[in-house]
Order: C-alpha cells, then sequence, then structure tokens
C-alpha cells in the first residue's frame, strides 16, 4: 500500500486503495488500525484491542531501510506510522490513528461516565481564567479529546496558535492558526521541530497557545512564554500521575542543553503550570478524569500541589464496568481568585460548591 497514492475519501477508489483495511477504516466503532505484517491486524473498539480477520498478502513500501520510520496523515484526518525492517524485525507495521469526524463535547464525556458536570464547570472556569493547564496520562487515554474540549471554552474573540506533531485538534473557533512540524526527509526539506513552532508561535502575536503534546526540549520554550504573558496555555504529556507529569517536564527542560539547577526549573514549573489534569484508562476500557490538581508555589525544593477533585473507584458491576463517585477535595482553589478579579462569572454547577469569596 502506498501512502501517497491514496486519494481523497470523496474519491471513488478512496477505501479500494486501502485493501483489507477499507472496512476498518471505514467503521466508525474502530478507533486504531494495528497491522503487523502480512501476519495479523488488531482494532481498538470501546477501549478494547480486538483480533480481526483480515489479512494483507503483501505490504508494498513507500520507506526504504535507510528511513525505515515514516509518519503519514490520510486524507480523513487519521495519523498514520509505518515501519519496516530493519527496525520491525518481524515484517513491516503500519498504525492509524482515527479522529472521530463528530466532535465530542463534554456532556458526551459526562454520558459516558468520563467526569462529572462539576468536574468539567471546574475546568471551563479553569480556561475561563486563562489557567496554564497540563494535561497528563498515559498512552491512548483521552488526552487530545480532552485539549479539543478543553479549548472549546476559549472565548471567540482570542487568537490560538496551535502547535502539533501530527494536526490532530478540532478546534471550532474561527481564528485559529494551525501550525503542523514537519519530519526530516530527503525530498522534503529541513526538519521543522515542535520547539522551532513554539518560538514561531511567539510572533504570531497569540493569545493563547495549544500545544498537541510536549515531549522534548521544547518544553522550555513552552514555560517561557508561560512566564512571560501567554496566560491560558494548553498541552498534554505522557505520564502516570500528576506527579510524574511535573517531573517529566522537569526532565523534558534539560533536554534543551541548559545547564539549569533542578530548583531553578521547578520554580518555573511552578510559577508557570497552574493545572494538571490527569487522565486514566480503567480497566474495563473506559477513559476518565481520575484527578484535577492545583500547584500552589514552591516548598524548599518541591513543587507544592493540592488536589481539587478526584475519582474514587468502587469497583465493578455485574457487567465489568468501573464504578465510583467523582469528587471534590472541599479545598477552595485559588485559580477561582483570578476568575473573579476578571469579572467573569463562575458557571453555574460550580458557583453551587463555591459561593463568591470577599
Amino acid at each position: 500500500m502506498s501512502l501517497q497514492a491514496i486519494q481523497p475519501p470523496g474519491t471513488p477508489d478512496f477505501y479500494e486503495r486501502l485493501g483489507p483495511i477499507s472496512g476498518l477504516v471505514a467503521d466508525n466503532e474502530v478507533s486504531e488500525i494495528m497491522v503487523m505484517g502480512t501476519r495479523e491486524i488488531y482494532v481498538e473498539m470501546k477501549g478494547k484491542i480486538v483480533l480481526t480477520d483480515k489479512r494483507f498478502e503483501s505490504v508494498g513500501r513507500r520507506i526504504d531501510e535507510e528511513n525505515p520510520l515514516c509518519d503519514a496523515r490520510l486524507p480523513t484526518g487519521a495519523r498514520v506510522h509505518a515501519a519496516i525492517p530493519p527496525v520491525a524485525i518481524d515484517g513491516p507495521m503500519l498504525t492509524i490513528r482515527k479522529f472521530s469526524r463528530d466532535l465530542l463535547l463534554a456532556d458526551d464525556l459526562i454520558a459516558l461516565g468520563s467526569c462529572s458536570p462539576v468536574g468539567f464547570a471546574f475546568l471551563q472556569a479553569c480556561v475561563m481564567a486563562k489557567a496554564n493547564i497540563l494535561i497528563s496520562g498515559g498512552a491512548s487515554t483521552g488526552k487530545t479529546t480532552l485539549l479539543n474540549i478543553l479549548s472549546g471554552y476559549v472565548s471567540d474573540d482570542e487568537r490560538i496558535v496551535t502547535i502539533e506533531d501530527a494536526a490532530e485538534l478540532q478546534l471550532r473557533q474561527r481564528h485559529v492558526a494551525r501550525l503542523e512540524a514537519r519530519p526530516p526527509g530527503l525530498e522534503r526539506g529541513r526538519e521543522i521541530s515542535i520547539r522551532d513552532l513554539v518560538v514561531t508561535s511567539l510572533r504570531m502575536r497569540p493569545d493563547r497557545i495549544v500545544v498537541g503534546e510536549v515531549r522534548g526540549p521544547e518544553a522550555i520554550d513552552m514555560l517561557q512564554s508561560m512566564n512571560t504573558g501567554h496566560y491560558g496555555s494548553m498541552t498534554t504529556i505522557h505520564a502516570n500521575k500528576p506527579r510524574d507529569a511535573l517531573s517529566r517536564v522537569e526532565t523534558l527542560v534539560m533536554m534543551a542543553g541548559f545547564d539549569l539547577p533542578a530548583r531553578a526549573i521547578r520554580a518555573q514549573i511552578a510559577s508557570g503550570i497552574n493545572i494538571v489534569v490527569h487522565l486514566d484508562r480503567m480497566r474495563d476500557g473506559s477513559r476518565k478524569v481520575t484527578r484535577i490538581s492545583e500547584i500552589t508555589g514552591m516548598e524548599d525544593d518541591v513543587i507544592s500541589m493540592q488536589d481539587v477533585f478526584s475519582f474514587i473507584p468502587e469497583g465493578t458491576d455485574p457487567y465489568g464496568r468501573v464504578g465510583g463517585a467523582f469528587v471534590l477535595s472541599g479545598i477552595r482553589p485559588r485559580i477561582l481568585e483570578r476568575l473573579q478579579d476578571l469579572g467573569l462569572a463562575m458557571p453555574r454547577e460550580l458557583a453551587r460548591q463555591y459561593p463568591p469569596s470577599g
């Protein structure tokens, strides 16, 4: 299969050119497709990985042994990653991450049990108050979906610059400047990294900067922008816990090559990032916002955090679904004071929990 030969989805032969996976790409229930050479094709459906009965007789190559890795995007917006020998020991592999054409809303995630109305009301208040938000979680926990939803709370009169490795975000606002990184390649010109785009975005008069995922030395530029007046920035990061997310940011800053003491980096993190939202994938395949934490400053060399909201699991029902309760900690978040200072009304669901102070 040649990725460059695939035509847009409106053309008659689009799905035909996809061969055995054509039905899987068209199936809205399938969120990810994993091709294991000519042996097996797996899919993810409703959070579970399932082996299909589809097979490729052969897998055509548009990448070679000198450049055995390839990232691309289908005309549908699906993200494609391909790997061939020698790095793929057992034969060519293809992974396709699909994205729903119907944008999920907060109400959809509430109906799915991913969060509660009060939890989303608090996150809406954080966006309105221009908090800098870090969304953390493991692979396929719904970080990009949540980032899309939170970005939807940004006012229409603000200029948003989005920066992504592969364009996935689907913001609803009209004034969105979209930037996408370019990997190195012999025929494509020089590499354009996420870090290049973060630096470029600062010259584009952004009201908000949204980075699809921070995974390298661009973390230091992101932190500097958060600490120099670019409030309301949002990004995601791979981590297993909120505290781990901050440690990972610290590690990524060190990758930038500057000889900065750990305490100085942590101070930048503590003053730049306001809120950490953590997601987990439950054993039943569901995805949940399991913790929302607020960074409150530094104590000696340690970043101080307080939990505002958490999910407390309470076992499973007879159908194997994970149950539990979303609860507020009872501590009044400091970010609400900024919302009040800006003269903005607190979302109704939240106002019941936190009456205006003063």
